[in-house]
């Protein structure tokens, strides 16, 4: 697990199709993949795992939640508040 405020080292998306490639097509094993690019075994082997999970596709999705990019009108949706606050008080009266 990683430890807070850790740094990860970023790989590009050709180094990682340079590696899949080597493994997939050509055979070599993760040992010596890990020597010659100086990539730990276990994230060969991730990379290749998700190259198989993901029909053969070598850039991983994105994860998370999508960002939203719109507007967002605040005194609109601070009015639609009022109103339903009202709404709500009005009915609690109605329930007394």
């Amino acid at each position: 697990m990683a430890s807070k405020g850790q740094k990860f080292k970023i790989y590009s998306e050709e180094l990682k199709a340079e590696v899949i490639k080597a493994k997939v097509e050509l055979g070599h094993g993760y040992r010596y993949l890990s020597e010659k690019y100086e990539i730990p075994e276990g994230t060969i082997n991730s990379w290749v795992y998700h190259y198989h999970q993901d029909s053969n596709r070598i850039v991983a999705k994105k994860r998370g939640r999508p960002k939203k990019e719109e507007n967002i009108d605040y005194k609109e949706r601070y009015e639609i508040l009022k109103k339903f606050q009202e709404y709500l008080k009005e009915v609690d009266r109605e329930k007394k």
